[in-house]
């Protein structure tokens, strides 16, 4: 994880990792204002896969991380229990 410093809205770059089958998936996301980086790392996250990749500025995100826009900024929808990495949404 970084600060994405081309993004035109603050952003973070984030590594995701999906489990042995998926692997590690590249993302954007605008979380910068109800997260730190050092908050976020060992969170688990939801996530779409099967997007087509999309280019934001120099970098590719190849996944949608899920969150809703809220009044403090946006919040990241979680699992409420902890559960295995590319566990699939249903």
């Amino acid at each position: 994880m970084e600060f994405f410093e081309r993004a035109k809205k603050p952003a973070y770059k984030l590594w995701i990792d999906f489990g042995d089958e998926i692997g590690v998936k590249k993302s954007s996301a605008q979380i910068t204002e109800c997260y730190k980086m050092e908050e976020f790392i060992g969170k688990q996250v939801l996530g779409v896969i099967n997007f087509p990749p999309r280019q934001i500025a120099d970098f590719m995100s190849e996944l949608l991380v899920l969150g809703t826009y809220s009044t403090q900024g946006v919040v990241l929808i979680q699992p409420e229990q902890r559960v295995k990495k590319g566990d699939k949404l249903g």
